[in-house]
């Protein structure tokens, strides 16, 4: 018998942990994981890399004109395809990352991508995380979340997984510096995404919205894996918690 399809939405600002959830849950339940931030990754990259200003939408809207990008979720991951190219490794930069912050705020990129993603999902069982997914995207959903923490959280936990990253230790004089940045770029792209006039980041009127504020990842999961099971009746493929 073929599986209905099903889409599962999860926003939410930066630093939530939108990525890590929508991994666990696609392989919890077997679905496809489909990270439409690394949908405006890719098109920032191609932007930089052609020398296309981020903050120009006409020349942003004529670049979008010529580009493909697709997400192809393998067993180690999505693979995400660049005008037939895989960038998956290079789009996880600094740079690229304040490109698609900019990016994302032009109406005509945004409107380009949404048809990208509505495609991604259409006839598919998919966990689609990014930040307007259920009131924009797929605003009939069969689930949204909207995962969410305070600023000091969200950039702690930037801070965590950028220091092994850089190679600084507990003890390098750098370290304040560099959780300073990522607490002002965090800040900048919180004002961006909730601003900015097509698709402001807020959560859908139908959202199940949850604080991890003073939660670990596995109480999110935990949460999340519960509010699925009882209002979607999904079997579990994978059990990892």
């Amino acid at each position: 018998m073929t599986e209905r399809a099903c889409i599962i939405a999860i926003d939410g600002p930066a630093g939530a942990g939108k990525s890590t959830v929508a991994q666990h849950l696609a392989a919890h339940f077997g679905f496809l994981n489909l990270e439409t931030g690394a949908m405006y990754r890719a098109f920032a990259l191609k932007a930089l890399e052609q020398g296309v200003d981020v903050d120009d939408p006409a020349a942003l809207g004529q670049l979008a004109a010529e580009t493909v990008i697709k997400v192809e979720p393998t067993e180690a991951g999505n693979r995400v395809m660049l005008d037939g190219v895989e960038v998956t490794g290079r789009i996880r930069n600094a740079e690229v990352t304040r490109g698609a912050s900019r990016v994302s705020v032009h109406p005509d990129v945004r409107a380009w991508m949404v048809g990208l993603q509505r495609a991604l999902g259409k006839n598919a069982r998919v966990v689609m995380e990014g930040r307007d997914i259920g009131t924009v995207v797929f605003p009939h959903a069969d689930l949204k979340f909207f995962l969410d923490a305070s600023p000091e959280a969200r950039s702690q936990r930037r801070y965590e997984q950028t220091v092994p990253a850089n190679g600084t230790t507990d003890n390098a004089g750098g370290d304040a510096e560099v959780a300073s940045r990522i607490a002002k770029e965090l800040w900048e792209r919180d004002a961006r995404d909730r601003n900015r006039a097509e698709s402001p980041l807020r959560a859908a009127d139908d959202a199940i919205v949850i604080d991890s504020t003073n939660m670990t990842l596995n109480d999110v999961l935990k949460f999340i894996e519960d509010q699925v099971e009882q209002h979607l009746r999904l079997p579990v493929v994978r059990e990892e918690l």
